[in-house]
């Protein structure tokens, strides 16, 4: 059987039953960059083994040493910086300078983890008497498996998997079958560190190794992506009672009110849109600007605009790359299209841009968006931002709330009464005010309805991925 990307322009893979072999296409230029074969059932079985007979010795080295191991694989991948950032912008179409920071950030998550863990991991006592004491200890779940979307590839190696790694547990990988190479790559550097065998194991693949992989026995299932892929895979072991962490969609809004100082946010509210080409989970994808600001507010977008580059991902001076894949380029025309069809403007952009072969969409922001439009009740994961506008906080909350997505929300006003009146009633995970984000090693990210399940990041990230055991004794 063989399965293709938009027609008859590229084979994506080859599946027989047995083996099957992934394309991997560079978004920029649609041209073929390489091929990796995929995981066959019998590797995957192997791969959660190998993951099993680790676990006990990788618990029982305590946290200096899974320290140590964890660092060996930081240093190498220090060394191999440039090849991880030009294998993303080649796979996924990130701009080369977001992938070089992106690498940057994500050592840096993994020291932070490390430097907290002591303290989250301690154990601690709970209740103490003259005559017994009762010491509450945190231990790992064991054997997980770890999905991973692919709009960051690097980064979800720590945020999905920096705790519970360092937590004690084994693991078991898949990322996205849109960064078959960057696997390979991770692959190599886990073989160069000195992680114990077993500990990190890479599984290539589709949806199906997948569920092939969340099949198997295994103690616990971290899974970052979309929320339809996020339920079927809870549908998939519920019998089973296996603890499933998920992160999943997102259709943040953001609120500017009638008191934001707006050249102070617009660069803010712009790159929550439209950095990674707008292909975040927690992006800002819904504007609802306060009447009063709106020709404010657009022009200042207008202009931001115009500072962008659009181009290659491997040109030092793009700022804005393709999408990942011609797959989703298509999603993204069909919301955009339901929405001029129902009576959206375009302010700016709304097409591809001239002169660019691959998945490149100019960077659009809609208004006179009604709530029938796909782009206000469907995740849009793309460089498109509807606007619409509102007059008064209590219509402002009811328009940020009306999703079923919760993971975060952005707050534009000067107003710290109001910022704590708003953010207090929306329904979501983390907000942020102006310009103070909450992406943070020490803060805790999750969402609330349909975006999730889980915390990563903070102490309470490394609640999550362990089991609590409590030890009474007589004094």
């Amino acid at each position: 059987m063989s399965f293709t990307i938009q027609g008859d322009r590229k084979v994506s893979f080859w599946y027989d039953g047995h083996m099957s072999k992934i394309t991997s296409i560079n978004p920029s230029t649609y041209q073929v960059i390489g091929s990796v074969d995929s995981s066959t059932d019998q590797e995957v079985q192997a791969a959660v083994e190998k993951a099993r007979q680790a676990q006990p010795a990788w618990e029982n080295a305590g946290l200096e040493e899974r320290s140590k191991a964890i660092q060996s694989f930081m240093k190498i991948s220090q060394e191999r910086a440039e090849d991880i950032a030009e294998i993303m912008s080649q796979e996924m179409g990130k701009p080369i300078l977001s992938s070089r920071g992106q690498v940057k950030e994500t050592v840096e998550y993994w020291h932070a983890y490390l430097d907290m863990a002591k303290e989250a991991l301690a154990p601690e006592i709970i209740f103490e008497t003259d005559e017994e004491r009762h010491t509450q200890y945190r231990e790992p779940l064991g054997v997980l498996a770890a999905i991973s979307p692919w709009n960051f590839p690097f980064l979800a190696l720590a945020w999905q998997m920096g705790q519970a790694l360092i937590a004690g547990n084994t693991i078991v990988y898949k990322p996205s079958e849109e960064t078959v190479l960057f696997a390979k790559l991770v692959a190599e550097l886990v073989a160069a560190s000195d992680l114990p065998e077993g500990v990190l194991n890479i599984l290539i693949g589709n949806g199906q190794v997948g569920e092939q992989l969340v099949s198997q026995t295994i103690d616990g299932i971290l899974f970052t992506g979309s929320t339809a892929t996020g339920q079927r895979i809870t549908e998939l072991v519920a019998k089973s009672s296996v603890r499933v962490f998920t992160e999943m969609g997102g259709s943040a809004p953001g609120i500017v009110f009638e008191d934001a100082d707006v050249p102070t946010i617009i660069d803010t509210i712009y790159d929550m849109r439209f950095e990674n080409t707008g292909q975040y989970c927690d992006g800002l994808k819904r504007l609802l600007v306060h009447e009063s600001k709106l020709d404010e507010v657009l022009a200042a977008l207008a202009e931001a605009n115009l500072k962008r580059v659009v181009g290659n991902a491997s040109d030092e001076d793009t700022d804005i790359g393709p999408l990942v894949a011609e797959r989703q380029l298509k999603l993204l025309e069909g919301q955009v299209a339901d929405a001029l069809d129902k009576g959206a403007k375009v302010q700016f952009g709304g097409k591809q841009p001239d002169g660019l072969e691959g998945a490149y969409y100019l960077p659009t922001v809609l208004t006179e968006v009604s709530y029938d439009m796909r782009v206000w009740h469907e995740e849009v994961f793309g460089p498109v931002l509807a606007v619409v506008t509102f007059t008064s906080e209590d219509e402002a909350v009811k328009l940020a709330n009306d999703t079923p997505y919760g993971l975060g929300a952005f707050v534009f006003t000067n107003s710290k009464e109001r910022y704590q009146r708003i953010a207090k009633q929306l329904k979501v995970g983390n907000v942020a005010h102006n310009n103070t984000l909450y992406y943070r090693p020490q803060i805790p990210f999750g969402g609330y309805k349909q975006s999730g399940n889980s915390r990563t990041n903070g102490v309470e990230g490394f609640a999550e991925i362990t089991q609590i055991k409590v030890v009474s004794e007589e004094k």
